[in-house]
């Protein structure tokens, strides 16, 4: 029997290693071999989807698999886990293609921390290619004036 306090931890700690994760697949994955897909985001938007868009069904697949097992195929502690990969994906999809790109009306974030982080993955925008980008992850971010002497270094203006 999983506990609620286990459930709990799953849940978070699934949660807190999507960012991790995130981070990871955006910088090699994304900026690598999955330029191809991830270069539509770069660009100037054509339409409401990008091809881009096509991660979110591949990082949903695991999510959708471990809340399938954690209610259907007798290991509940993998619902807590499918649950914090889902509302990671929630949180980055309100934060990322609303508040960052506004994709569709959410309210921008009025805090210092969400101030930064918008700053940020603007920043990461600044640079159109494959290379040089900063600032990989979506819900930790570096210091702002971090990243733009990072860009400064790669001889982009942010």
């Amino acid at each position: 029997m999983v506990t609620f306090g286990l459930k709990v931890a799953l849940f978070l700690g699934a949660f807190a290693f999507m960012e991790g994760f995130a981070w990871f697949t955006h910088k090699y994955v994304m900026h690598g071999f999955g330029w191809v897909w991830h270069r539509s985001h770069h660009e100037p938007r054509h339409g409401a989807f990008e091809l881009n868009d096509l991660f979110a069904v591949v990082f949903a697949a695991p999510a959708i698999v471990a809340i399938w097992f954690g209610t259907n195929g007798g290991m509940p502690w993998l619902l807590p886990v499918g649950l914090g990969i889902t509302a990671y994906g929630a949180v980055y999809f309100i934060f990322h293609d609303g508040m960052v790109h506004q994709r569709f009306k959410v309210p921008l974030g009025k805090s210092a921390y969400w101030k930064r982080l918008i700053q940020a993955h603007r920043i990461h925008h600044a640079v159109h290619t494959k290379e040089g980008a900063v600032s990989f992850g979506f819900l930790l971010a570096r210091p702002i004036r971090e990243l733009k002497a990072k860009l400064r270094e790669r001889g982009v203006q942010a």
